[in-house]
């Protein structure tokens, strides 16, 4: 089986400088043509920690018009159980980081559910964080996020977008990375997972039958084990002294099994969980690997993906908070928020890049972005 431990990491992140491409507000009437077979744009949207508003991010991606929106899920990695510590890692900061999308956060589920764009979604730990076992007497908060997203929601199978020549396959729900099945009960009497051999077969079969001019996209809320073991790997354990593979290993015997086996193209594998910032203050996270084969692995989990644009009183200058619980002060001028953008052309990913958006009132910008992978680079 061909072992995902051979990847070249990408180099560091190029940050460019700050960009202003539009001050004014997008035409809604503009819509980008997707002709071209398998060229796209997508923005992958991270574990979101309640930093989602319908309205302005909607205003966001109207201004980036993507052909297809990702969501990773929500997770808190101080929320996991760390069996070296036998207590939860980062306690200190978990009032203000404690969902995926939100602790089984239906309404905001539903707000998601509600964006007028393509999309496609995989719930993470923090979306089953309640709900252990599956009740067929009443509603759960799982059941009720599931109603929202219907056929959006990924989880072990394949959505097909003709006109992109792209298809999306998703991973295991619910995961909260490592070696055990997070929410076992759940998942066998949901999608008849036992282990994560199981699990593996089920991502597998999946993406069988997928048309053979398309590109495939496997989206998970945890990246697959083989992408490292340092501290500050994409899969890092950041929470422990030494680090660890925290990576899924169903997720990865699907990708080794579906490369062995089929002409399947995997060109791209979008997942979240693991943060950008590292714990204690142990610097950034690697935040895309390049595998020999060429396959990418994007871990989009910016987190928080929103800053509050404050105006100081009597000025024309703006200042950022990055403090996802602040609340605006009468200088508030609005926000910047996080995506991850991916640039396909012809079947191949040609540019990714870290993209905040500025959004104020009725006007939208780029303002920063950071180049994570440029083909040809």
């Amino acid at each position: 089986m061909m072992s995902l431990s051979a990847l070249i990491h990408a180099p560091s992140p190029c940050f460019l400088s700050t960009t202003h491409r539009s001050t004014s507000s997008p035409d809604p009437t503009t819509v980008r043509s997707s002709s071209m077979a398998a060229s796209a744009r997508i923005a992958v949207v991270g574990d979101v920690h309640d930093d989602w508003n319908l309205e302005e991010d909607s205003k966001a991606l109207q201004l980036l018009q993507p052909d297809l929106v990702l969501f990773t899920g929500r997770k808190d990695q101080c929320a996991c159980w760390s069996p070296i510590f036998h207590e939860f890692p980062r306690s200190s900061q978990m009032s203000s980081t404690f969902c995926d999308f939100g602790n089984e956060n239906v309404e905001l589920v539903q707000s998601i559910a509600d964006l007028n764009l393509p999309k496609v979604v995989i719930l993470g730990n923090h979306d089953s964080w309640k709900t252990q076992h599956f009740s067929g007497k009443r509603k759960d908060g799982v059941q009720r996020q599931l109603e929202c997203l219907g056929e959006e929601h990924v989880a072990y199978k394949r959505l097909d977008f003709p006109t992109l020549k792209l298809s999306v396959v998703g991973g295991r729900p619910f995961s909260c990375g490592g070696e055990q099945i997070f929410r076992r009960s759940l998942l066998s009497a949901r999608y008849g997972i036992q282990d994560m051999d199981g699990s593996a077969d089920r991502i597998y079969n999946a993406a069988l039958g997928t048309p053979e001019d398309h590109m495939v996209i496997l989206l998970a809320h945890n990246g697959p084990t083989g992408l490292g073991s340092n501290l500050n790997d994409i899969c890092g354990k950041d929470w422990v002294f030494g680090g660890g593979d925290h990576g899924d290993p169903d997720l990865a015997q699907a990708i080794s099994h579906l490369k062995e086996t089929t002409k399947i193209s995997i060109r791209l594998v979008v997942f979240g969980h693991m943060h950008k910032e590292l714990a204690y203050g142990n610097g950034l996270r690697k935040m895309i690997v390049v595998g020999a084969d060429k396959t990418i692995y994007l871990n989009g989990a910016i987190v928080p993906r929103v800053r509050r644009l404050v105006a100081e009183q009597g000025t024309d200058n703006t200042n950022f908070m990055n403090n996802e619980t602040s609340v605006f002060s009468p200088g508030s001028r609005g926000t910047m928020r996080a995506f991850t953008l991916v640039e396909i052309l012809e079947g191949r990913v040609d540019k990714i890049a870290e993209t905040w958006v500025s959004v104020i009132e009725d006007e939208t910008a780029i303002e920063e972005e950071h180049v994570l992978f440029q083909r040809g680079n």
